[in-house]
């Protein structure tokens, strides 16, 4: 038998993402506790695994947004496989079902190169800040409350200005994440930004941060880490070219642990970074 009958990629069902979670984690990549059920509601048709003999190998994400957009993440090799035809294939895939679309992707930097001769452009650097909540962060902030308390439409319109498609399906589960926090910040009654927090299995992930300004965005990441006990880890993803967002972590005492090259295949989406505190997620978009 051939090589090329031996490698079979399919579409995974929940129990796959399950098991690709899992290597993300050994990754060091600290996923959400419930990342997968959410990761699968935004498109299941979204999800491959790549199998070698029927044994799992090789997994990639390549989710679309509406009509126009499609994110690929969780591309993940396990470390016996790489450096053979593997990863290559399964990313075709995901490149594939996203085809006539702006396509963003979040990759290591040092795998910058091998994006561009896929066709994607460098944009920014999206840099991890880790930190740990302080006492002082106990404090009541004026304009926040519970995300739920809004209407869902407002929360969509609002996600919408800082995202390149609508994403209603995978909204809905996101801000409302088992054993987390979603808050919202209004300004002259009307929403100008949220925040989730959602467990990991370090510490809390804060993402997205979206806010009309970084008083809005201190409000909202202050309005969360009030509600985790101090000393706990907390993790937010910075757009590098959003000064505002940078200052707000290192306001924090936060330090940088990890960054991806954030690139476009297509023409990059015009979004308000000014807006844009912390991104949802590298895998994800």
């Amino acid at each position: 038998m051939q090589l090329s009958e031996r490698f079979v990629i399919r579409p995974m069902q929940p129990h796959d993402l399950d098991l690709a979670i899992e290597w993300a984690a050994t990754e060091g990549w600290n996923p959400g506790l419930h990342d997968a059920g959410v990761f699968y509601t935004a498109d299941p048709e979204g999800f491959f695994l790549g199998l070698l003999d029927g044994q799992p190998v090789a997994a990639v994400s390549g989710v679309r947004y509406g009509e126009r957009y499609g994110f690929i993440g969780l591309f993940i090799v396990l470390p016996e496989y790489r450096d053979k035809t593997y990863g290559w294939r399964i990313g075709q895939a995901a490149l594939s079902r996203l085809a006539g679309r702006t396509i963003g992707i979040d990759g290591v930097v040092a795998h910058q190169p091998s994006y561009q001769r896929l066709g994607f452009a460098y944009a920014h650097r999206n840099v991890r800040y880790q930190g740990e909540v302080a006492a002082a962060d106990s404090a009541v902030q004026s304009g926040i409350v519970a995300l739920a308390d809004r209407p869902f439409d407002e929360i969509l319109a609002y996600d919408r200005s800082c995202f390149p498609e609508v994403r209603n399906a995978f909204l809905q589960r996101w801000i409302d994440p088992p054993d987390g926090y979603a808050l919202g910040w209004v300004h002259q009654d009307r929403l100008a930004g949220y925040a989730v927090a959602r467990p990991c299995r370090e510490g809390f992930k804060i993402g997205p941060l979206f806010a009309d300004s970084p008083a809005g965005a201190e409000a909202l990441l202050s309005g969360l880490l009030s509600r985790l006990p101090a000393g706990q880890t907390f993790f937010l993803d910075v757009p590098q070219t959003n000064p505002a967002a940078v200052a707000l972590a290192e306001s924090r005492g936060m330090q940088i642990v990890f960054e991806t090259a954030r690139m476009y295949r297509g023409p990059a989406p015009d979004l308000p970074i000014d807006h844009i505190f912390g991104i949802t997620s590298f895998e994800l978009g």
